[in-house]
């Protein structure tokens, strides 16, 4: 059989270093199995699950074109059912992560949207909020005053948006700003 990528082997460990270990294939060839593809667990030392000598079943997952084969024996193995973590309960939290608070918001982004279901936030479905320009009013025969009144007043509405949005990104809290003519 040809060495291919996909295909399994019985192999016999000819080598172990900290990053991984040697196994030698039919046709006289030789593969590594990194540390991380040995085992479903995590290996902190080669040494304690693979010896010079062992035999092994093989996977061949990868050939450089340099013709180094990448072998792993984990892929081989079944998975391993996740348990949960301590301290923990399974499942879903109920009401989202804030202390109780509705629907796990206190402001920010989400705020004054219903929550989904599950006491969760809005979907990320959702597009996000994004500042629109208001189409400009008309100025039919103004003067020049008129104008620079109304522009102020638009100018005042927009920084008043902005700093809401801001704000909201940020996290809520009120930080008020020194504004000179006022």
């Amino acid at each position: 059989m040809a060495i291919e990528v996909g295909n399994v082997f019985e192999g016999r460990v000819t080598g172990v270093k900290p990053f991984g270990a040697f196994v030698a294939l039919p046709e006289g060839r030789v593969g590594m199995v990194h540390i991380s593809e040995v085992s479903n667990e995590f290996v902190q030392d080669i040494n304690t699950v693979l010896h010079d000598g062992d035999a092994v079943k093989v996977q061949v997952i990868n050939i450089a074109p340099d013709g180094k084969i990448a072998l792993s024996i984990k892929r081989l193995l079944p998975p391993v059912p996740r348990q949960p973590r301590e301290g923990r309960p399974a499942g879903p939290r109920p009401g989202g992560f804030r202390g109780g608070q509705e629907g796990g918001r206190s402001g920010g982004r989400g705020a004054g949207r219903a929550p989904r279901e599950g006491g969760r936030g809005p979907a990320r479905e959702a597009a996000p909020r994004v500042w629109q320009p208001k189409a400009p009013a008309r100025s039919d025969n103004l003067s020049f005053e008129d104008m620079m009144s109304r522009f102020k007043s638009q100018s005042e509405e927009k920084m008043a948006d902005l700093d809401h949005e801001t704000n909201n990104r940020r996290g809520g809290g009120y930080a008020p700003r020194c504004r000179r003519g006022r």
